[in-house]
């Protein structure tokens, strides 16, 4: 990888790849796209030959001018030569800064224990764009995917084709008319009724028909896609104008066609961020589990049409709850990266409301370290992550509250806010977007104070985290006075919002002696434990509180949910709430017709909700990091914790794509055995830790 993307040499046209070299894009005729290296120093990372046990003790990297000095072995624009470590991410070049609009050649071999010097790489090229930076984050251009329907019908005077999986896309159609002036309908759309494409949803569930005059004879069609005033807006992510608009649908019905429609007269043109979809796997003896984890993978590759994070179809803006759990699921689907890191780096510049999910920010620019081994975003946005952190909030107690400050100029500025910032806890609250009078919202009764205890554990976690982020690059004296706040903030929390008599934590401080007896939701729980704000002797308590609240969140709120149980333990309820079947899980996704994760749990929950909405797919994170338990103990997995909690499951087995390459693990829990199998990339250590009566066999 050269910054983070792997693929440099291939050039695109018009979201298709080509055999065009990439030295001649410059002199060639045509509509060209490729990754463009914006950084004056890139990075390099690769995967080290041999399997698990093997380390790599020395590397050398040369940069060429020439394919043909590359292969020559002439570095003549940097030769490291033999550097002795074990580095095999994030590797900075250290020659002379690089020229714009040039194309390099890059190779690498490395010694490993026990195998000695290997052969040198392969020649990966890449080329740098007009403008360089310091650093800078790359990027794919969109591509498309070409697909045939998986499924064709007559409907009355209706063809109904049904491509398998709702997508982002354009349609193609080719069609036959005896005369000019013959008219067909093409109806596109994400749900049927009745066997025919919905004309009317009352939810977000896109619709479109388009009308298409016949010319004589056979002709292909390609459909317009209009733009939708409600995502093509100022704050919108545009498409480009290589792709064109999308719209999202699975179904197309061609009504008032004369002659026979066949599948291949219909292409559809899914767009999408390169992914990998044979990177990850999973699969186990729960079946409903199985179908969780395909249609939260699914949602990954499919929602990621503008190459940045967004909120689905209807707004096509980014936001940081969004982000967040849509980078959690990315790394666990792909070995790709800078998808996450634009995205946040979008979102540092272009905040969205909600006080936690600006505190989000911290969280996510950790996660891409944590992954990535690359400590590039934290030191080229470090004064504005520290400015996430809203420590001016903080009131005297040592909590902070979003209603006791003014909220200044200056304040807004300096996380690049033009509003105020308001306490969200979960989405959508009661009464708003359509809900009926006195429908509850998603975030299980939370009472609403000055001081609310689910924005103070994200500004303990935030403040913690940015004691690392200050330490890892080496701002000592930043790293102790975050740390030291972090630690009155916890105090705080725990002196404001635990609950002696209950046994675990409220919504909002205590108002004296008289005050009516406070609320206790999921949420201040929840985040709570999972942010280390619980003590260990009072952790059991907490979790049961949890669990008897059942699902009482959002699909977001159930991202933390699902972790805080499986950090204190009790994987087995966690596993029963995501393999449920009622109402409130993502069965319901599936069992009401939706290919990828839904907004909320079903429409009554959220009626004006998408049908293509990332934030929905927890579990595609939480099998693999949580259920599974592997997670990186180092940055870049240079060291892995393995902590499975398989539950009730007999059987599991996954592969999880990393930087350093891919992890396979099995486990097998049945009376006769219980193991766990696993086998490591080269250059990677792990820490295991079984369950009680568990096995690691190889």
């Amino acid at each position: 990888m050269t910054d983070l993307v792997e693929h440099t040499e291939t050039v695109w046209s018009g979201g298709y790849s080509t055999d065009l070299p990439l030295k001649d894009v410059q002199s060639a005729k045509g509509d060209f796209q490729t990754v463009e290296i914006r950084s004056l120093r890139p990075s390099f990372s690769w995967i080290v030959p041999g399997g698990m046990g093997t380390r790599q003790v020395a590397w050398q990297v040369i940069l060429s001018s020439s394919e043909d000095k590359a292969g020559s072995l002439e570095g003549d624009i940097w030769d490291s030569g033999w550097v002795h470590d074990n580095l095999s991410v994030g590797v900075k070049y250290a020659g002379t800064p690089l020229e714009p609009s040039k194309v390099y050649y890059w190779r690498v071999r490395v010694s490993t224990d026990p195998a000695g010097e290997s052969e040198w790489s392969g020649i990966k090229a890449f080329r740098t764009a007009t403008d360089l930076y310091e650093y800078a984050t790359p990027s794919y251009p969109l591509v498309k995917e070409s697909q045939r329907p998986s499924a064709l019908s007559k409907a009355g005077d209706a063809w109904v084709a049904d491509f398998g999986k709702d997508a982002f896309a354009q349609l193609k159609v080719t069609l036959y008319s005896e005369t000019d002036g013959d008219t067909v309908r093409v109806h596109l759309g994400e749900r049927l009724e009745g066997g025919r494409v919905l004309r009317n949803p009352t939810t977000s569930a896109r619709y479109q028909m388009h009308s298409i005059a016949l010319r004589k004879g056979t002709h292909t069609y390609r459909l317009v896609i209009p733009p939708d005033k409600r995502n093509t807006g100022p704050a919108a992510v545009k498409m480009p104008e290589y792709i064109g608009e999308v719209l999202p649908f699975r179904y197309c019905e061609v009504e008032g066609y004369k002659s026979t429609l066949h599948a291949n007269d219909l292409e559809r043109e899914m767009v999408r961020y390169p992914f990998d979809m044979n990177a990850a796997s999973f699969s186990s003896s729960d079946p409903v589990l199985n179908q969780v984890w395909d249609i939260c993978r699914y949602s990954v590759k499919a929602t990621s049409f503008t190459g940045l994070f967004v909120d689905g179809d209807r707004e096509r803006i980014p936001y940081e709850a969004d982000a967040l759990i849509s980078q959690l699921c990315h790394y666990a689907a792909d070995r790709e990266f800078t998808l996450s890191r634009r995205t946040i780096e979008y979102l540092l510049d272009y905040p969205t409301w909600p006080t936690e999910w600006i505190l989000q920010a911290v969280l996510m620019a950790w996660n891409d370290y944590l992954f990535t081994g690359d400590a590039r975003l934290l030191e080229s946005r470090y004064d504005i992550l520290r400015a996430h952190c809203m420590e001016s909030l903080i009131q005297g107690n040592g909590l902070m509250s979003t209603t006791l400050n003014p909220q200044e100029k200056p304040f807004l500025e300096s996380i690049r806010r033009n509003e105020k910032i308001r306490d969200i806890v979960d989405w959508p609250h009661s009464g708003s977007l359509g809900l009926a009078p006195g429908y509850g919202g998603e975030d299980d009764g939370f009472v609403y104070s000055d001081y609310n205890a689910v924005v103070n554990a994200y500004a303990y976690r935030a403040l913690s985290l940015m004691g690392e982020i200050a330490s890892v690059l080496h701002k000592d004296s930043e790293a102790v006075e975050l740390l030291g706040k972090a630690d009155v903030l916890k105090k705080a929390f725990r002196k404001a919002f635990y609950d002696k008599k209950k046994g675990y934590y409220v919504d909002g401080p205590s108002a004296g002696s008289g005050a009516v007896e406070r609320h206790a939701s999921l949420h201040s729980n929840m985040f709570a434990l999972l942010f280390g704000l619980v003590p260990e002797k009072n952790s059991k308590k907490v979790a049961d509180f949890m669990i008897s609240r059942g699902m009482a969140c959002s699909v977001y709120g159930s991202q933390f949910l699902l972790e805080a149980l499986y950090q204190s333990g009790r994987g087995e309820d966690a596993l029963r709430l995501m393999t449920d079947q009622s109402l409130r899980s993502w069965y319901n996704m599936i069992r009401v017709g939706s290919t990828i994760t839904l907004e909320a749990w079903d429409d009554s929950f959220k009626p004006n909700q998408d049908w293509n909405h990332l934030w929905g797919a927890a579990p595609g994170n939480i099998i693999p990091f949580r259920l599974m338990g592997v997670m990186p103990l180092e940055p870049g997995f240079a060291k892995v914790r393995i902590q499975p909690q398989p539950g009730s499951l007999e059987r599991a087995e996954m592969t999880l794509p990393t930087i350093r390459g891919t992890i396979r693990m099995k486990i097998t829990n049945t009376p006769l055995k219980r193991s766990v199998s696993v086998d490591l990339p080269a250059n990677m250590e792990a820490e295991i830790i079984l369950p009680e009566g568990f096995e690691l066999v190889h």
